[in-house]
């Protein structure tokens, strides 16, 4: 790291650094970076055996973008608590991969994650709900074994710490963690980043980010399902399970401000309601005021509520200009100055190859990391973000402001007493601002 060179910007580029797509930087007063060209898969290697944690939809479709992300990639194991789930995903791996996985590597339960950690896989697939990403985490870890994990990582402060505290001690073993904040890994999202870093907009001095959708699906509870396997079956509803959707949905948006301004919110004052939702004991909306340094603010919506406008976007404001971060650079009066050319490669070359996905993407670029031996490890700066989300969720639930401070500090957690297939004994009530 070059003289000069200090934190804040480190923990902007830091996912970019991981990527493998940030070669060089300059700390003088214009900063450059060189983004090399993307890879349209991982070079070959050995076989690298991945074991799926987490069956559902995510887990499924992440365990398909790893198979695509390059040759030799096998999923050799799988893991969750409810056997339908599992089994859902070894067809789907079957029919659309021809990927088949033994019986002997498929477990069931609130530990088959553990015993799925003490086969021969390389590398760790965690789409189990975000409540038991920060333990999962780390027993992967302490195995040994590379990860990608989705989004967010954690539901409450204590979760997100432990994630950043493992994030170190992957970093000092020599392992790869990817995560799924998959903008970071999307070709004209990191073309714009370029051009913000270089300057194209002079120095951010506010932002905005949106995620306004419809309503998510939810589950029914059924007379044969104990209170838990409903819980977990339904799981985007309940906050103990998801952190609630400016969490589990928004971090993406609110990642990405930080991703290009180098900072995180240093306090939050938001408010929500819950006006529309069936099940659960989440809100249907969020509006928060984060407060960066240099008293920067930048405004944070969600909402999940059907027949209203939608939005998922981001913006950053400059001193000479604003950019929506995907894809334009906006001068001051609204004209664009530069657009991203889907058409053309990063040299300005005629693009030879089928646009990538970004869920693909991010597979390669682990996948590339582990069998290139690169330093890659997304975790702590995916968790920073999660922290973002929890602070503004933490303040809309309350009334009051919340501190970064605080946060770091905190020792609240989402834990229920024992993880059994039962009565759930956690606070399910809907959060009420103004009470202590």
């Amino acid at each position: 790291m070059s003289k000069g060179f200090n934190r804040r910007e480190f923990l902007g580029l830091g996912s970019a650094i991981a990527a493998g797509v940030l070669v060089g930087c300059s700390t003088s007063k214009k900063r450059t970076i060189e983004i090399p060209p993307f890879r349209d898969q991982a070079p070959d290697g050995p076989l690298l055996k991945a074991g799926l944690i987490g069956c559902g939809g995510r887990g499924t479709g992440a365990a398909l973008n790893f198979l695509n992300a390059g040759p030799n990639l096998k999923v050799t194991a799988l893991a969750d608590l409810f056997e339908d789930r599992l089994e859902s995903a070894r067809k789907t791996l079957k029919e659309e991969n021809n990927n088949v996985v033994e019986d002997k590597n498929c477990f069931i339960g609130f530990d088959a994650y553990k015993k799925l950690l003490d086969t021969d896989v390389d590398y760790i697939i965690l789409a189990t709900p975000p409540h038991f990403r920060p333990m999962q985490f780390a027993a992967a870890v302490l195995a040994k074994k590379n990860v990608f994990m989705e989004k967010p990582v954690a539901v409450d402060p204590v979760g997100a710490k432990i994630i950043m505290s493992t994030s170190k001690k992957a970093e000092a073993l020599g392992l790869s963690v990817g995560t799924g904040t998959q903008r970071r890994h999307q070709r004209d999202y990191v073309a714009t980043f370029k051009h913000v870093y270089e300057g194209s907009v002079g120095d951010i001095v506010g932002g905005n980010c949106y995620w306004n959708q419809g309503q998510l699906w939810y589950r029914n509870p059924r007379k044969e399902w104990t209170e838990m396997e409903y819980m977990v079956r339904d799981w985007v509803n309940w906050t103990w399970l998801s952190g609630d959707h400016i969490v589990e949905q928004h971090v993406h948006n609110i990642d990405v401000i930080n991703w290009f301004t180098g900072l995180h919110p240093l306090k939050a004052v938001a408010f929500g309601a819950r006006e529309r939702r069936v099940t659960g004991n989440q809100y249907d909306f969020f509006s928060v005021d984060f407060t960066y340094e240099n008293d920067m603010h930048v405004h944070s919506m969600c909402r999940q509520v059907n027949d209203c406008v939608n939005n998922v976007s981001e913006r950053v404001q400059g001193s000479n200009g604003y950019s929506n971060c995907r894809n334009t650079i906006y001068n001051a009066d609204g004209s664009v100055k530069w657009k991203y050319d889907y058409g053309k490669d990063e040299n300005g070359e005629d693009r030879k190859y089928v646009k990538v996905s970004p869920y693909d993407q991010e597979h390669i670029d682990l996948v590339t990391a582990i069998r290139e031996n690169k330093p890659y490890v997304e975790a702590e700066n995916t968790a920073i973000s999660t922290l973002g989300a929890i602070m503004g969720r933490i303040s809309a639930y309350t009334g009051r402001e919340v501190t970064w401070e605080e946060m770091m500090q905190s020792d609240f957690q989402i834990v229920p007493k024992e993880y059994k297939l039962s009565d759930v004994d956690i606070d399910k009530s809907i959060p009420v601002p103004g009470k202590v």
